[in-house]
């Protein structure tokens, strides 16, 4: 139960390498630069695919197919983007998305942010906000698939692997 009071406390701020300060649904960010980026979280599923597919081949993910990527936004509970916005250029940095049964449970899917992003606190923050949105649905059992070199960014958020020694099991066509 600690882990969602500091979750979700207000005193307990995004803070990056560069003191990200969340607002809302904003972050911002000064940049390397004397100019200032700012990023916006945004749960739009309207979103551009080739640019949702550029930020997946940015991290080396396999190519699937955008009429798949497509349905699946449109049947997800929940997608959320990450935006930096510069001046009056807007580009994707992050992306998460969720399926639910709309009561209990709910699996996050495809966390990928930008390589030049990583490291900066911001997948922390996508994470959390990610989180504070199910359970502002009153989701209260958020489950996640992690591959290995990753495990531990989503257990210091608080994911534990099989807290139950539940083991999933998968069906895959032959």
């Amino acid at each position: 139960m600690v882990f969602w009071k500091k979750l979700f406390d207000k005193t307990n701020g995004v803070t990056t390498s560069k003191q990200a300060e969340l607002e809302g649904d904003m972050l911002e960010v000064p940049s390397a630069r004397t100019d200032k980026s700012r990023i916006f979280f945004s749960t739009d599923r309207n979103i551009d695919l080739y640019e949702l597919e550029d930020l997946c081949d940015a991290v080396g993910w396999a190519r699937r197919p955008l009429r798949k990527v497509k349905k699946a936004l449109e049947h997800s509970f929940l997608v959320v983007s990450m935006w930096e916005v510069k001046g009056n250029r807007r580009r994707l940095i992050g992306f998460a998305r969720a399926t639910s049964d709309h009561a209990f449970n709910a699996t996050i899917w495809d966390v990928v942010v930008n390589p030049s992003f990583q490291k900066k606190g911001l997948g922390k923050a996508l994470m959390k906000y990610t989180i504070k949105k199910l359970r502002s649905s009153d989701i209260s059992n958020i489950t996640l698939f992690a591959d290995p070199q990753v495990v531990e960014f989503y257990r210091q958020l608080g994911f534990m692997q099989d807290p139950e020694g539940i083991k999933g099991m998968f069906w895959y066509p032959d």
